[in-house]
Formats: structure tokens, sequence, C-alpha cells
């Protein structure tokens, strides 16, 4: 049974169509009209081996905030109805991921049960704007989205950083990493891969 979903969400505020396979092949076409998150979404498909297509556009004259919301929720939406009822995943993973001098560690267990947890960026890094629209406040946003949509639950961890950039990116690819993992086929697993039978 293929592993995909597609959803388009249209507010007053964005319009969002977004397509993935998590069995793909970290194919990606991403334009979300904000070119820094174009570039942590092609992080996160690439490096989570999801194929992954983002059209969005939004009230960007207003502020990015609306269509990088918008577009985190659906991303997650799409990957909770990928998933299915997640009969034979590895559920648990995790990933730490340097790049440069920032590192970042992210732990997801596919539960059904939605949570996060973000710790570690440094003082300030909230008020940083990376690529001209934006701010590092935004990163938390997008996981905390993302893992709420997802039913997820999701502890990012930013182990040393100085550069928003880097910080940020780093963020985002190893939550495609840990992604990566825990939503594979285990051969070993039969069944739904929890005590209570059901995630």
């Amino acid at each position: 049974m293929a592993r995909t979903a597609r959803i388009v969400r249209e507010t007053s505020e964005s319009h969002i169509e977004l397509e993935l396979n998590l069995d793909g092949t970290g194919k990606t076409d991403i334009d979300t009209s904000v070119p820094f998150y174009n570039h942590m979404m092609t992080a996160l498909g690439k490096h989570s081996l999801i194929d992954l297509t983002i059209h969005a556009h939004g009230d960007t004259d207003i502020d990015v905030h609306h269509t990088v919301e918008d577009t985190a929720i659906v991303f997650g939406e799409a990957l909770k109805q990928a998933l299915g009822d997640k009969r034979g995943i590895r559920r648990f993973a995790d990933a730490t991921v340097p790049l440069d001098e920032a590192l970042a560690k992210a732990v997801v267990d596919i539960s059904g049960r939605p949570y996060c947890v973000c710790s570690g960026e440094p003082e300030g890094f909230e008020y940083c704007m990376i690529g001209g629209h934006f701010t590092g406040s935004l990163v938390r946003h997008v996981m905390e989205s993302i893992a709420m949509h997802a039913g997820i639950c999701l502890h990012m961890q930013v182990l040393a950083g100085r550069d928003p950039h880097h910080i940020a990116e780093a963020e985002f690819k190893a939550l495609a990493r840990a992604l990566r993992f825990a939503v594979e086929p285990d051969p070993r697993v039969e069944g739904i891969p929890s005590t209570k039978g059901a995630l």
C-alpha cells in the first residue's frame, strides 16, 4: 500500500498544495515563496528520503509567519495521513547532525500523541533574521506545528551553535534524519509497534 498523501489547504492567509511519499528518494520540488524556508524544507525532504512537493503562497507582504506556519501544519497532516495505522514502522528514532559549529539532536516517537520540546537555542536566536525574512523564532514554531498535526512526540535540542543559519539548518536536518528512520518499515515488526495495539 502506497504511503503517500496530497493535501490542499486554502485560507484567507495562505494557499498550500503539498504532496509527499514516505518511501521516496528525497526528491523535492519546493516553492513556499519564502527563500530560506525553501532551503529548509528542501533539506528536510532530501535527508528524510521523503519525496516532497510544496507549492505555497500567502500574505507575505504582511509577514511570512502565516505561510510558514500553514505549510508546517499541512506537512504534519500529510505525514499523519501517509503513515496510516503505522503498522510495521520502527516508530522511535533519533539523529544528531552537525553543521560546522552547530550541532542539533532530534528524537521522535511516532506515537499518535502530539508533544514538542525544543531546547538549547542560544539567547537571542528567536530574534535573528535569517535570509532576510525568516526569524529564528519560526524554527521552533515549525517544529511545534509539525509535531502537533502529525501526532508525533518530538524533542529537539541544540547542543552547540553560533551562526543562526547553521543552527536552524542543523535542526531541520536532524528532524529529517530522525523521521527517516522512525517512519521506515522494520522487517522484524509485525503489526502495530505498541503494547496498546494502536498508535
